[in-house]
């Protein structure tokens, strides 16, 4: 016999950044319909997902839909917190919205923590409009000791925080393969423990890329960087692709390569592709395909 207490709402499961399923970085959406769900049993359905984000779309005005209206709130949560930007779970909240609700906008509006991000068709592309996050030179002595968990004695480039995005990033020495990027393996506990003021909540580790060092696609396109993204503060020990962590990395290779727009590879194990832009406006367009593996109804 049904439980009339028992309520109900459509779920999804995205993999945002790949055009294959189980690549790119997973996210579960879940749609609020007309349910005003509680800060805890958001928290509490992200831990029961177990993703790295769990999205919330939900409705602003009386007789908005999903399947027809351009402009909905949107929240993210860890299974462990709410992050105030989240990429990969915007592109995945998209991609449900007009692949499975069939929303015919060209563009949707998402009201954020991080103020009104935009999410447009291009062709087979969803591209993010989202803020940039600039960062500031870093003294290495400061981060010394996490920079040897995180990657040992490898040669370090550059330095950089981005306090906006509380991102510490590190560019390892040009001619670093991709190979040595993908091989690294920090200890996330010792992460934690080398950190505990809250300056940052992520570490991007990247390098420029190059033919030589083994930084292109199947199809022999090189990529102009690739990254790996660690947060372990916010229970996710590494994040497979990270749409927010290129806010910042086109700020940073903006200056570096002298160009705007970039073709960038996360290489985490599941991996994804990105075309990245900086706009002159502040704004950066992250640009990924996405795909629904996972579609059903979640009981509270």
């Amino acid at each position: 016999m049904a439980d009339p207490d028992v309520k109900k709402l459509p779920i999804f499961q995205v993999d945002a950044f790949t055009d294959k399923p189980f690549a790119g970085n997973p996210a579960a959406v879940c749609l609020l319909e007309d349910m005003d769900l509680t800060e805890e049993h958001q928290q509490k359905i992200a831990a029961e997902m177990n993703l790295s984000e769990t999205a919330y779309l939900r409705k602003l005005n009386p007789g908005d839909d999903f399947s027809s209206s351009s402009k909905f709130g949107l929240r993210w949560f860890t299974p462990t917190n709410e992050v105030a930007l989240c990429g990969h779970a915007t592109l995945a909240s998209a991609a449900t919205l007009f692949y499975m609700m069939k929303n015919p906008s060209s563009q949707l509006t998402f009201q954020t923590l991080s103020g009104d991000l935009f999410a447009r068709r291009e062709g087979d592309f969803i591209s993010l409009d989202l803020p940039e996050n600039k960062s500031q030179p870093q003294d290495k002595e400061t981060y010394s000791q996490l920079l040897q968990i995180v990657v040992g004695d490898l040669p370090v480039e550059d330095l950089f925080v981005s306090h906006t995005a509380k991102k510490l990033v590190v560019r390892l020495q040009d001619g670093t393969t991709r190979q040595t990027l993908e091989s690294l393996r920090p200890d996330t506990a010792s992460m934690l423990a080398a950190h505990t003021q809250d300056i940052i909540r992520g570490v991007i580790v990247t390098v420029k890329g190059s033919l030589e060092n083994g930084c292109v696609d199947n199809h022999g396109e090189m990529y102009d960087f690739i990254s790996r993204y660690f947060a372990p503060w916010n229970g996710i020990p590494e994040d497979p692709v990270t749409g927010s962590a290129h806010t910042v990395l086109a700020s940073y290779w903006a200056k570096e390569l002298g160009k705007t727009e970039f073709y960038a590879r996360q290489c985490s194990a599941r991996g994804g592709d990105l075309k990245v832009r900086l706009r002159e406006d502040g704004r950066v367009d992250v640009a990924g395909k996405a795909t629904v593996v996972l579609q059903g109804m979640i009981r509270i």
